[in-house]
Formats: C-alpha cells, sequence, structure tokens
C-alpha cells in the first residue's frame, strides 16, 4: 500500500490495482508548485467536504482521468453540474462496496460550502478497506468520540489525521484520536499550508514518539510504503 501526499490535505493511496485520491487541492497550492495536476494518476477521488482547499481540482482530476468521486450526496450533485461524469454518494455511516474493496462515509465535525457558496452537505471522512489493509482518513475535524468506534470496528494500517489546529483539531487532539483508533502509524495533514496552520513539526513529531506512536510528515510529492 504505497502513499504519495500532495500537500495540505491532499494524497493518494495505490491500493489492489487502483489510485484512490483525497481532497484534491494542487494547482493553488503554492507548497505543492512542482506538481503537475495531469500527471495525477486517479481511479477514485475521495472528497470528504466543499471547502475550496479540499475541492479545488476534483473537476479537472475527475475530467482528466475519468475517475469516479466519492462523496456526499449534495457534493456529488455539485460535481455532476460542473460536467463530471461518474460520482457515487454516499451519506454518515453508509458504505459502497467497490473494485478495491469497501469505503464507508464517516462522521467530521466541521463545516462544509462550496467554492460557489451554495449548500456542501456535511462534512466526512473515510474509513477504506481492502484486501491489502484498511486506513482511515477523517476529514478536516475536531477529535470525536466516533473515531473509538472506528478504532473497534478495524485495525489500521495507518490514519490520516488533520494536525494544524485552528480550523481542524492540533497535535494534542490527533495523539488522542491515534489513541482512540488504536493506531499507532499517523500521517499528518493540513498544517503548514497558510499561516493559521503552522506547526512545530518537531516538537509534533516528539509527541507522537512520546506517546509511542509515530508520525510521519511527507514533503508534497514523497511517497511512503504502509
Amino acid at each position: 500500500m504505497k502513499l504519495t501526499y500532495y500537500g495540505h490535505a491532499c494524497f493518494a493511496v495505490q491500493t489492489a490495482g487502483r489510485v484512490l485520491v483525497f481532497d484534491p487541492f494542487i494547482t493553488p497550492n503554492e507548497l505543492a508548485r512542482g506538481i503537475d495536476l495531469e500527471k495525477v494518476p486517479a481511479d477514485y477521488i475521495f472528497v470528504s467536504h466543499g471547502h475550496f482547499d479540499h475541492i479545488a481540482d476534483a473537476v479537472a482530476l475527475a475530467k482528466h482521468t475519468g475517475a469516479t468521486v466519492v462523496s456526499n450526496h449534495e457534493i456529488c450533485n455539485w460535481l455532476l453540474r460542473q460536467g463530471v461524469a461518474k460520482t457515487h454518494a454516499l451519506n454518515h455511516g453508509g458504505s459502497a462496496r467497490l473494485d478495491f474493496g469497501r469505503a464507508m462515509f464517516t462522521a467530521a465535525v466541521h463545516s462544509s460550502s462550496l467554492p460557489d457558496g451554495t449548500y456542501g452537505g456535511n462534512p466526512g471522512g473515510f474509513l477504506v478497506q481492502t484486501a491489502e489493509g484498511d486506513f482511515y482518513y477523517a476529514g478536516d475535524t475536531a477529535l470525536t468520540q466516533d473515531m473509538k468506534l472506528i478504532g473497534e470496528t478495524a485495525r489500521l494500517r495507518f490514519a490520516a489525521l488533520p494536525i494544524g489546529d485552528t480550523f481542524t483539531m492540533g497535535v494534542d487532539d490527533a495523539v488522542r484520536a491515534a489513541e482512540f483508533l488504536r493506531c499507532t502509524e499517523v500521517f499528518g495533514l493540513h498544517y503548514n499550508t497558510f499561516a493559521a496552520i503552522r506547526i512545530d513539526e518537531a516538537e509534533a513529531v516528539a509527541k507522537f514518539r512520546a506517546a509511542r506512536k509515530h508520525l510521519r510528515l511527507l514533503l508534497p510529492g514523497e511517497s511512503h510504503n504502509f
């Protein structure tokens, strides 16, 4: 299971012969300026909520690759109106069996509106289960007790968690989230892109280490095998 980071909260996972891209926000991200969107492969695109910094490249990437976009009902309908050909709508607690495995739309405590100001439905995250292992992307969220249920349900290879604070949980709550999830390997997201979410990376890594967990911070374009 190979993970490639594209900056902010955007990453891809190669698993079961498919490429799953999450929350595509590449071309507007100055930190990801070395990444060419037209060279990003995708069989599925997962969108956690409607904010610009999670959906900015979803239409272009879906049209270029022919990928199926998985998101909530409102975002899927909005994407169809933008000319995206294939979507699969979910709501909280609902799951889909797709050709790589199973994806469930999980709860997130955040907000959601689309770039044109229309209603973006409820925000969420994704629990992905494949023959190669399970992983969880929290989306933009506060720490929630629901994460304990995920830890009881799945044996996670890794969890992708926001750590930038201000708009999501910060490092301390992300450590607690990893404990709720019973997950040792954590991939950090949603930090350092803007001034409001800058963190001390060394301090963050040390806090996870003190909890006997591993926080992995990648540069845009870097990959890691879980």
